[in-house]
């Protein structure tokens, strides 16, 4: 009689309740950075925003306006600098996920597959709605917009949201052990990917020398492809798809296995002696 009650569930009521978990966990991650859900998706349009006009200004200055693609100039900034803020907010996002010391993996339905789902989604949901904001705004007041193959387009943008999510999972796993030292070897990395993703670059009108200094990013792989599916003059040769899949299923692979073994060992105390 006062024995525990095991309960079995079935394989879709686990994947059921798993999903609201995972939904629960985005919305309070979402809610988490800003108090409002409003005024955090205001402060991800202002950051969009502030980034596109740094990046006009930018090409104007320098005169680099006749090495963009032709079509719609502003359209061919804001490519660069929606996947790279996707990009790199996924990394972020992920990495700050709750560990295997958190408070949060105190509560019996949390675990650490939960708190990196959910801070990527939040993260994708935040980013893809103030995207489509802007181009709304952009379309309906300024220019229409017109894009050769939305549907490969999208799915470069989520190419970029992946390969941000897979390297987070490797800061996430390294981060118990020096927390310090992976924090600000993340800073660097998405500080120098403000150059490095290579989105005020045009791959085919690059010289060979100064491209290859560009090929380890994926992210430089995905604006490149998603520019060649946004406009209809603009054929990518030297940058691939497969190449930044391979890079996110290698991370995500080190990223698992990190984690797993770290949760191994993980202890609340770790951060004592600091």
């Amino acid at each position: 009689m006062f024995q525990p009650q095991i309960r079995h569930s079935s394989r879709v009521r686990s994947a059921y309740e798993l999903l609201e978990r995972i939904f629960h966990a985005s919305v309070r991650d979402i809610r988490k950075s800003s108090g409002n859900a409003v005024l955090g998706l205001i402060m991800a349009i202002v950051q969009s925003i502030v980034m596109v006009l740094i990046f006009y200004v930018i090409f104007v200055v320098f005169g680099l306006r006749g090495n963009a693609i032709r079509g719609d100039f502003l359209l061919y900034v804001m490519s660069g600098v929606f996947m790279f803020m996707t990009h790199t907010k996924a990394i972020g996002a992920v990495a700050g996920a709750d560990g295997p010391t958190s408070s949060m993996m105190m509560h019996a339905p949390m675990n650490p597959i939960v708190s990196i789902a959910a801070a990527a989604l939040s993260s994708l949901y935040i980013q893809t709605l103030s995207a489509s904001v802007i181009l709304l705004f952009y379309h309906t007041v300024f220019s229409p917009i017109t894009i050769d193959q939305p549907v490969p387009m999208m799915g470069m943008f989520l190419l970029s949201w992946i390969s941000g999510v897979a390297i987070g999972m490797v800061f996430l796993s390294a981060k118990p052990w020096q927390p310090e030292t992976v924090g600000l070897i993340r800073v660097i990395y998405q500080r120098a990917n403000m150059i490095a993703s290579g989105k005020m670059l045009v791959a085919n009108a690059t010289p060979a020398n100064i491209r290859s200094l560009f090929d380890w990013n994926p992210l430089f792989h995905t604006i490149d492809q998603g520019r060649g599916f946004i406009f209809l003059n603009y054929n990518p040769r030297y940058t691939s798809i497969e190449y930044p899949i391979y890079i996110a299923l290698i991370c995500i692979m080190i990223g698992l296995m990190g984690e797993f073994y770290t949760r191994q060992y993980a202890s609340a105390s770790w951060g004592k002696r600091r």
